[in-house]
């Protein structure tokens, strides 16, 4: 004879995470319902307290014959309610959720391994004008741009092949993107974090922060570091992922249902950020922290995926804490299989420009 702990809660696996019966995902709780998972423990609710509800309510009505069509409805809503609120309390209860994510160290240890590798993809992106995103970033913020430029988590630097000018400064955490920076000749380089600025208060003119500030943490820290070193009416020029809007949905719409199928296959909505205000809201971030905005513009950017190679780098270059191996393999044949000349991924960007006010206090 056998018994099962309170910790083996599943009869399908003997575990407390059977696929079976335990979602994470609103859509596979309604399945988990459709699927009649939750019949065993909510039809003898629903049958009881239907059946008292009925009788008090509608009983005397069918009794006398006078029943009719609405009573018929009313007595199957005395069946569903319970129904469904049964099927609730199973659901909660089989609900499962996933560790909360080591933000610092996954960021760290991915930049460790793939050093280079958002350069990569975004190098060879382009915009309808024939830009690359980091030309955009730099264009006309930048390139009159005077005094000390500071690129924070500058990774592999590629802002500095566009600012050969003395003055630029760039740091990073991560020694691996700084060693890929430094053999291209883009220095000088300064290994720091973002939120731990090694500068005097006042001391830079410009803060450059391309694809950075959706990815560092603590982000309010971040831009209170910023603001201290920039000096008054000092300038920040930032580059975030954004959305591809309804009215560029259709000349997108190849790439867009590309990636729809990729976030599904890696059981996904989104690519998931630790700061997701930073993509949606970089404005009002950067006016809780005493910025004045001077422009806030999207564009969106394309970039050609021609086979395997190129659909590995692309799934490779997406942040996936905590998704399983099988599922990023899966996306990436997805994706290769979608892959041929002439069909492009889109990458929606964001370029933020703000200041610091002359007086600050």
């Amino acid at each position: 004879m056998t018994t099962r702990t309170a910790a083996e809660a599943c009869p399908h696996s003997g575990g407390r995470t059977c696929p079976r019966c335990s979602w994470s995902r609103p859509r596979d709780a309604v399945l988990l319902v459709v699927r009649g998972r939750t019949a065993r423990k909510a039809l003898p609710v629903a049958a009881v307290v239907g059946t008292v509800l009925s009788l008090v309510n509608q009983g005397s009505v069918i009794a006398g014959g006078g029943a009719t069509y609405g009573t018929w409805v009313r007595v199957a809503v005395n069946y569903l309610v319970p129904f469904l609120v049964a099927s609730t309390g199973y659901l909660s209860g089989r609900r499962v959720r996933g560790p909360a994510v080591d933000w610092p160290g996954y960021v760290a240890d991915y930049h460790e391994r793939r050093s280079g590798i958002t350069e990569q993809i975004l190098g060879q992106a382009i915009s309808q004008r024939g830009e690359t995103p980091y030309a955009w970033l730099v264009d006309l913020p930048l390139q009159d741009a005077s005094g000390r430029i500071l690129d924070i988590a500058c990774g592999s630097a590629p802002t500095r092949e566009l600012l050969r000018r003395p003055g630029w400064l760039g740091l990073d955490a991560s020694m691996g993107e700084l060693a890929a920076a430094s053999a291209g000749g883009r220095v000088p380089l300064l290994c720091a974090r973002a939120d731990v600025l090694p500068l005097p208060d006042a001391t830079v003119d410009v803060v450059c922060a391309a694809m950075c500030l959706q990815v560092l943490t603590p982000v309010d820290s971040v831009l209170a570091e910023v603001r201290r070193v920039l000096r008054p009416g000092g300038t920040l020029v930032a580059l975030v992922p954004s959305r591809v809007s309804p009215l560029e949905v259709w000349h997108h719409r190849s790439g867009i249902v590309a990636w729809v199928r990729v976030m599904r296959a890696l059981r996904v909505r989104s690519e998931p950020w630790p700061n997701p205000r930073a993509r949606d809201d970089l404005p009002g971030l950067l006016r809780g922290q005493g910025f004045l905005i001077d422009s806030d513009r999207r564009c969106v950017f394309r970039r050609e995926t021609v086979g395997a190679t190129d659909a590995e780098l692309m799934i490779d270059g997406l942040y996936l804490p905590g998704v399983e191996s099988e599922a990023i393999a899966r996306a990436k044949g997805l994706l290769a299989g979608w892959a041929r000349p002439g069909r492009f991924l889109p990458l929606p960007l964001r370029r933020v420009v703000a200041h610091l006010p002359h007086d600050r206090h």
